[in-house]
């Protein structure tokens, strides 16, 4: 037999469990500098990239890199809120890592949960729902020094993307003319996403942080031509593919 119980609850507030998005720094180095250069390489013409995102520092890269180092968390923590991040959390660290970190005024969170890995300067989300329905879409060429970025969702660009000029979308991007610039599509972590173009030719290509210059010549089989890329995982973590379209 089921017994209802009569309950009272507080007239002033309720404490339930709550879900938060965060972006996580994969910490390979505890070289501030080189992190520094590299962060300011990435992002240093992307100044709103980051809106005051909640950020976890995941040490556990650091001490396979580089065991039992100790950062300078107050540094740290500087330099990133310089590019509109707000560190919250470490997790992944030794004791005292843990405790220097803590110091600094970050909570340890050891059972957040990170995705697959991407390079040292690539924040990506703890949990990365898919893109909102509704593509920015750009009808115009984009010239030299010109930049678009779909925040939350893909990016349709139905223009030529000429050198210098960059495209960047959280989700897919799609380029239904020549790309011969720089496309960056999952820019929070996104493994999923993929870039399209009926011209394959850029700069450069990076899905999720994992990244490819021009200065390894294109294939012959897709330069010039319909092209996607993807991500494929590997035994050595996950590597760009480019397939041709419509063969």
């Amino acid at each position: 037999m089921s017994v209802a119980l009569a309950g009272k609850a507080p007239a002033t507030f309720e404490i339930k469990s709550a879900q938060l998005s965060l972006v996580a720094l994969m910490l390979k180095s505890s070289d501030l500098q080189r992190l520094g250069e590299e962060l300011a390489q990435r992002y240093g013409d992307m100044p709103d990239f980051f809106d005051q995102d909640p950020l976890v520092i995941d040490l556990h890269p650091l001490n396979v890199a580089e065991s039992r180092a100790l950062p300078d968390f107050d540094a740290l923590l500087e330099l990133l809120r310089r590019y509109h991040l707000r560190p919250l959390a470490v997790r992944g660290g030794t004791i005292e890592q843990t405790a220097r970190a803590v110091s600094a005024g970050l909570v340890p969170a050891p059972d957040a949960s990170v995705q697959r890995g991407t390079p040292v300067t690539a924040a990506e989300p703890v949990s990365s729902p898919p893109p909102p329905p509704g593509a920015l879409v750009v009808d115009k060429p984009l010239r030299s020094g010109q930049q678009v970025y779909a925040r939350g969702r893909d990016l349709v660009v139905m223009a030529m993307v000429n050198p210098g000029a960059e495209v960047i979308a959280d989700g897919h991007v799609h380029v239904y003319a020549p790309l011969r610039g720089k496309a960056i599509a999952g820019a929070r972590g996104n493994g999923d996403a993929r870039i399209f173009s009926l011209g394959m030719a850029p700069e450069l290509i990076s899905i999720a942080g994992i990244y490819r210059t021009s200065e390894v010549p294109w294939p012959d089989a897709i330069l010039g031509k319909p092209a996607q890329v993807r991500l494929a995982p590997g035994p050595d973590g996950d590597k760009l593919v480019i397939d041709a379209l419509g063969a």
